[in-house]
């Protein structure tokens, strides 16, 4: 609460009674659960620091040193950040130990940003069980935005389901007599885009003329290309995670294969996947993005881009600043960030929960302009727009209209 400073008409004596009131009555709003207190809030993480999606862990090194230079900063409403980050390895046995761990032993107040479909399928029902927020999953299957079913989860970015609707879209727009590819990596991630894609063909299902599967743990996708390329394939729908989305453009470009080209966002790094997999290479696919690209030279001057890329000299200095995956930790620790800045000193589970439920048109640094956080406690889809974007020369190039999800 706001002190008032009362002076003169003998009011003096009055004026420390009614502070020592106040102090009283803001010690008594205070309200913690599990993980926060007056000095600290417990955040738990896990991610791929090892194993075969190990290029993402550089997600969670980013969102400790935004951490980092919060609490340099002063923290949250006086308050430090505490990020306890665990390396599970995209394994989700793993996941499910580490996240026992940090809620029961660390006594976390929430989980921010674990990463991984199968990783966060692994712990959804222990989490709503123990009513902890499972908030702003780095993964966009469209599992975490139901929340009748499970009210302590919610996602961030534009649900894989609608992305895969609007690649299947361009498609039958754009390519005449499509004969469609598909590679999908063999979990739930994969099975979301592939359904999303499915249902948006429609009657136009059966132009997919193969379908070819990939384990995470597989060391190549050589093989699923070359039956691919096999097929007489015109399109490809590259469903897959950055390691293998490098292996399957440079195998494509091997086999003198080219189709028109869709790759899933989560792959869409340059920094991460185009160059390892050859620019050349590279020429022509198509995703669809939300975030401002830091290789896309029409952001050079842009200030949002500017304050990121001061950021990352300062916080994140070996890091190569062309990985869209530094754009995203950022993009979604600042949402985290304006939530728990919202709780004020409520923070508990629950409040922390209804602030996230109640942002509106929200700007978030480095989303694309037109695009903004809503969400409601019927909709538990933040960012529900997307722009396609072409690869050109070394980096990609928008087109078309921003595109609305249905949610």
């Amino acid at each position: 609460m706001r002190r008032r400073d009362f002076v003169g008409r003998g009011f003096v004596a009055g004026a420390s009674a009614i502070a020592g009131l106040q102090a009283m009555r803001a010690s008594a709003e205070k309200k913690y659960d599990d993980g926060a207190s007056d000095s600290e809030i417990r955040i738990g993480h896990t991610g791929p620091y090892s194993g075969p999606a190990s290029s993402l862990g550089i997600i969670g090194k980013c969102i400790d040193a935004y951490w980092r230079s919060v609490n340099e900063a002063g923290g949250i409403n006086g308050r430090r950040i505490r990020f306890i980050s665990l390396d599970d390895g995209y394994s989700p046995a793993k996941t499910v130990e580490l996240i026992r761990q940090l809620v029961e032993q660390e006594k976390v107040l929430c989980l921010f940003d674990t990463l991984g479909t199968p990783s966060n399928t692994a712990i959804h029902k222990y989490l709503n069980q123990k009513k902890v927020p499972q908030l702003y999953v780095a993964s966009a299957a469209s599992k975490w935005g139901k929340p009748k079913e499970f009210p302590w989860t919610m996602g961030f970015q534009p649900d894989y389901h609608t992305e895969g609707a609007i690649y299947a879209r361009h498609i039958l727009a754009n390519v005449k007599d499509p004969r469609i590819g598909v590679l999908m990596q063999n979990d739930d991630y994969g099975k979301d885009y592939w359904e999303g894609f499915k249902q948006a063909l429609g009657p136009s299902a059966g132009k997919v003329v193969k379908h070819v599967t990939y384990e995470v743990a597989d060391p190549t996708v050589d093989s699923q290309m070359i039956q691919l390329a096999a097929s007489g394939a015109n399109v490809f729908f590259n469903v897959t995670t950055p390691k293998a989305a490098a292996q399957a453009i440079r195998k494509a470009a091997d086999l003198a294969w080219k189709p028109a080209h869709y790759l899933n966002i989560v792959s869409a790094s340059v920094g991460t996947v185009m160059r390892p997999a050859g620019l050349d290479n590279a020429q022509g696919i198509v995703t669809a993005q939300y975030l401002k690209d830091p290789t896309d030279p029409q952001w050079a001057d842009d200030a949002e881009m500017q304050a990121w890329r001061a950021w990352m000299t300062k916080w994140m200095p070996a890091a190569v600043q062309a990985d869209a995956n530094y754009v995203f930790a950022y993009a979604v620790t600042s949402l985290m960030h304006e939530t728990l800045r919202k709780c004020g000193d409520g923070l508990t589970r629950a409040n922390l929960m209804r602030q996230a439920a109640s942002h509106r048109a929200l700007r978030v640094p480095l989303l694309l302009p037109g695009i903004t956080v809503d969400t409601s406690p019927t909709d538990f889809y933040p960012v529900q727009s997307m722009r396609l974007a072409r690869f050109k020369g070394e980096s990609w190039e928008l087109f078309g209209d921003i595109v609305t999800a249905e949610g």
